[in-house]
């Protein structure tokens, strides 16, 4: 596993001078305007100080996503169809933070054997973001994972629904670097998991942190 050198838990490296920080406003009211079958719609009344605003956003368990990496430097993207954009968007496998508990990693893990039937023996933390910050809580952890090998067929998970037509292609990550920057590819996990491995593999992959790196952002 690879020893990262870049700072956790949002405190920026010495010399940077930015770095998001955790500055929660009081809440003064707060409703839920639908209880959902995956995530709720809240409203919430806050004090900023100076005055009062009300913002409606959807309350998210969080996510997971697993950049994989294998010995030929080619990235595993899934395609899958996402009901609400009417596509077909290729993808990292990736899931929700829905076991109370469970570790991140662990989260990773089990979605990508269930996704891909492929377990990894090399965990990293690739990169955290928030998927749409001014209308959802949603965060959202990529983790690299190298060394993959496939799960038994005996002990493989039976897919349904919109994975059960999912279908799983190598690509050169510089391939996949190219259809980001053509337009090609925009589930988030696939623009910011490969631009972020890109980046990483530049300084010989200096900036991965371990897999087990506190993560304040996770609500599930």
């Amino acid at each position: 596993m690879a020893t990262g050198t870049a700072a956790a838990g949002g405190t920026a490296p010495e010399g940077t001078g930015i770095a998001d920080v955790l500055s929660p406003r009081p809440v003064l009211e707060r409703a839920t305007v639908h209880e959902g079958f995956v995530f709720d719609l809240v409203s919430e009344t806050a004090d900023l100080g100076h005055g009062t605003v009300r913002r409606e956003f959807v309350d998210h368990p969080g996510a997971v996503a697993v950049l994989v990496l294998d010995d030929e430097d080619r990235v595993l993207l899934l395609k899958q169809y996402r009901h609400p954009v009417r596509r077909e968007l290729w993808e990292p496998p990736a899931g929700l933070l829905d076991v109370a508990g469970e570790p991140a990693v662990e989260a990773a893990a089990r979605e990508l054997a269930e996704e891909a039937d492929l377990v990894a023996e090399s965990w990293d933390v690739l990169v955290d973001y928030f998927t749409t910050p001014g209308g959802n809580n949603e965060a959202l952890r990529v983790f690299l994972a190298r060394g993959v090998s496939e799960v038994p067929e005996a002990e493989r998970h039976t897919r349904k629904d919109e994975e059960r037509d999912m279908e799983a292609r190598w690509v050169p990550l510089d391939d996949a670097v190219a259809a980001v920057l053509r337009g090609d590819l925009h589930n988030p996990s696939a623009v910011v998991g490969i631009l972020a491995a890109v980046a990483s593999r530049s300084t010989g992959w200096a900036t991965l942190r371990p897999a087990d790196t506190p993560w304040p952002e996770r609500r599930g």
